[in-house]
């Protein structure tokens, strides 16, 4: 089969950095795996440290990849919840050879049916951002999804225009909040807009100030999805008492998890989509139900997929071109690459 690999851990630059290489097809799948042909991927902050410069070799190439939607080609004794040409999409294991190649082997458990009124690459553009914000949200966080405890609430996001952030916002909305997302150019405080953020702030201005432009002194909830430690003690002093931090950047130094988050009694949750599945934790159907629900909303018109841009079909080069673009810190939404030349 097709599939796009590392040998060596290069900068993006290099042209060795991520290579056409031709691997043997998986085996046949067992207990509850299925076997799905790629249609369609996406790329994530984590395909590109996971790919980042540093010391190692790999024989056979390492295949990343860890957001995808293809066709159920086959399936292991133990499946429940699929059938062989079900339309599916997916984040997948992080332990486990990714999608950046035409056929791969995941756990039914993390898979959900595709939305069916998105194509491949659009589909392919959500679960992983999608786990990751509503794990945060109502199973990290004590927020819920469906009825009224949030009403009232102001929910802050950090990184409003990224591809969690996107899917923060839209949650945020359909769960009841008043969403203040942060962007820093006009074509991302219009896309925040476009999502459902009742307001956005610059998150290169202190945030303080401009929350009170808008009438707002404290937030119940954050998400810094950008920098832990840049945002650690304006967080703190912005939260209401009792107030709650999403966190999923691991920070770069010692965080002081004194006052205020002490003496406010904020809670801090941290969120690592990929827990369950490297954990084999006795909850992992979760995330097949999660995506699952999110398909049924994104059906009924109530979420949308965050894809903005497809850059061709599923070559080394165009996944060069997607991971210096995601290293650049200026994407908006989700990039999918479609289809095997």
């Amino acid at each position: 089969m097709k599939a796009i690999g590392l040998t060596h851990y290069l900068p993006i630059s290099d042209p060795d950095s991520l290579l056409d290489v031709e691997l043997s097809a998986p085996a046949a799948p067992q207990g509850q795996d299925l076997l799905i042909q790629v249609q369609a991927i996406s790329v994530n902050p984590v395909d590109t440290k996971l790919r980042g410069p540093k010391p190692g070799q790999e024989n056979p190439p390492r295949v990343l990849g860890f957001d995808a939607a293809g066709t159920v080609l086959a399936i292991g004794p133990e499946v429940t919840a699929f059938e062989v040409g079900d339309e599916v999409y997916y984040a997948g294991d992080v332990t486990r050879p990714g999608c950046n190649a035409q056929q791969q082997l995941v756990d039914e458990r993390l898979v959900g049916r595709k939305p069916t009124t998105l194509d491949f690459a659009e589909a392919a553009a959500l679960p992983l951002t999608t786990l990751t914000a509503w794990e945060l949200l109502f199973q990290r966080m004590p927020y819920q999804l469906d009825g009224k405890r949030n009403l009232g609430k102001v929910l802050l996001v950090i990184g409003g225009a990224g591809g969690v952030g996107s899917i923060a916002i839209q949650l945020g909305r359909y769960s009841g909040f008043t969403v203040v997302a942060t962007a820093s150019r006009d074509e991302s405080v219009t896309w925040c807009k476009q999502l459902g953020a009742d307001h956005v702030i610059d998150h290169r201005q202190p945030l303080a100030p401009q929350l009170q432009a808008v009438g707002i002194e404290q937030v119940d909830a954050a998400l810094n999805l950008a920098n832990t430690d840049l945002y650690w003690q304006q967080l703190g002093e912005l939260l209401a008492p009792q107030g709650h931090v999403g966190l999923i950047v691991e920070p770069a130094g010692e965080l002081r998890i004194g006052d205020p988050y002490k003496s406010k009694c904020i809670g801090i949750h941290w969120e690592f989509m990929f827990t369950r599945a490297r954990f084999r934790t006795a909850d992992m159907i979760e995330q097949h139900r999660i995506l699952t629900r999110a398909a049924s909303l994104i059906d009924a018109c109530e979420l949308r997929t965050t894809l903005t841009q497809r850059l061709g079909p599923i070559t080394a080069a165009n996944l060069r071109l997607a991971h210096q673009q995601l290293e650049s810190g200026r994407s908006i939404g989700k990039l999918a690459l479609e289809g095997w030349s």
